[in-house]
């Protein structure tokens, strides 16, 4: 074998060998050369969307103007490419530490990136506006929809707790604040009072939001709701003209009191609700069931209906004869003479309750003529006047008298 070695040709041979075995273990892939990666190639990449930082005062200074992002190309080997790529650990940025207060154009810079790579940016350079940053205390306004007060509730004016916040921001955009509100967002209907956090919103005069910082964030708002109703009496109301020959003798209802909801003003006026019993078919007791009526304006009452018991009473007719008819009010220098009835005793025709008509005597009546307006002698007509019980009608047999008024000699 040593001597194999030693030999030239034995070693040409050997290593023509190998470089065919070795060329023949390569795939055939068709691949040029230029197509395998070559360590330290060039390439270009695009990356979208990062981030921007701003550096500024951030105390005394609002910057407005920065894109949120930007949209980033590197250039380099394909390698740091796709570590800048995966990584992202490099930075755009801009420096605003040493600006002024006012308008101005500013490049964006990128740091911590490979000095492999070079980039380039789109946009390259914004306009951006520094502002001097200020800080104001505003009252916040409660907002809700009235439409969530539940018909027959009323809301109070509302309580915001606490009642001022802080924004902080460009002393412009501070300028331009004309509302800040607190809206309720409660999609049921309120029946009850209610407390709930609430995001603050600060508008302009047209309602634009604007970009500025509220402490503290949220607020707490509270609805009073309460319910319009007061309790008023239920009202009795007679309608029609009870039978012949039968008196009404009471009308009791179950419920003597009822509440009612609705609108506040109309509430104040309302005093009573009522019922209404119609007593032109009513002859006998009975019991009837009714609705509660209310005026317009009124959403609700409790009770509906209420049950009323009525008590009737059979009519009598009787004439209560000779009642004595007296004189009244003639002066001390007249006497007067009663020519009609000439016997100046009245009949009275009473009807009424059974009851209340066989208690009724004569004594009960007081008939009389009045001449207290009479003052010279003669003949004269007058009205024949009856006072009696209240608890029966009644009608005397003659409306008037005739009487003769002549001086008193005596």
């Amino acid at each position: 074998m040593d001597k194999l070695m030693d030999n030239p040709w034995f070693i040409k041979i050997l290593a023509l060998l190998l470089a065919v075995l070795l060329y023949s273990s390569v795939p055939q892939t068709g691949k040029k050369l230029t197509d395998v990666n070559v360590p330290g190639e060039q390439s270009t990449e695009t990356i979208k969307n990062i981030p921007v930082k701003v550096y500024y005062d951030t105390k005394n200074l609002v910057v407005s103007g920065i894109p949120a992002t930007v949209d980033l190309t590197l250039k380099g080997p394909l390698t740091h490419i796709k570590s800048a790529k995966a990584l992202k650990n490099f930075e755009v940025y801009v420096d605003l530490s040493k600006a002024n207060i006012g308008k101005q154009k500013v490049k964006l810079k990128v740091k911590d990136l490979s000095d492999k790579l070079t980039a380039t940016m789109k946009p390259a350079t914004v306009n951006v506006s520094v502002q001097e940053k200020i800080t104001k205390e505003f009252k916040v306004e409660a907002e809700f929809n009235s439409s969530q007060i539940e018909e027959g509730y009323s809301a109070g004016q509302p309580v915001v707790e606490p009642s001022n916040v802080r924004i902080t921001g460009a002393k412009s955009v501070i300028d331009r604040i004309s509302y800040v509100k607190a809206t309720l967002e409660e999609k049921n209907k309120l029946t009850e009072t209610i407390s709930q956090d609430a995001n603050i919103q600060v508008l302009d005069k047209d309602l634009n939001k604007l970009n500025v910082e509220v402490n503290p964030e949220k607020v707490e708002i509270t609805i009073p709701v309460k319910s319009n109703s007061k309790t008023v009496p239920i009202k009795i109301v007679r309608n029609g003209t009870a039978p012949e020959g039968v008196t009404i003798k009471s009308i009791e209802i179950d419920e003597k009191e009822a509440t009612i909801s609705g609108d506040v003003n109309v509430l104040n006026k309302t005093e009573n609700v009522r019922v209404e019993v119609d007593i032109s078919k009513i002859t006998d007791n009975t019991t009837l069931t009714l609705p509660v009526i209310i005026s317009n304006g009124i959403t609700k009452v409790t009770p509906q209906i209420v049950k009323a018991t009525v008590v009737v009473e059979k009519e009598e007719e009787k004439t209560v004869s000779d009642v004595p008819l007296k004189i009244q009010g003639l002066s001390a220098e007249y006497k007067a003479t009663i020519n009609d009835p000439d016997n100046q005793l009245v009949n009275i025709l009473v009807n009424g309750p059974i009851s209340d008509v066989k208690r009724v005597r004569s004594k009960d009546f007081n008939v009389f003529i009045d001449l207290s307006s009479l003052q010279e002698e003669g003949v004269y007509e007058v009205d024949i006047q009856v006072e009696g019980p209240t608890t029966v009608k009644w009608k005397p047999n003659k409306s008037s008298a005739k009487i003769t008024i002549e001086k008193n000699n005596a």
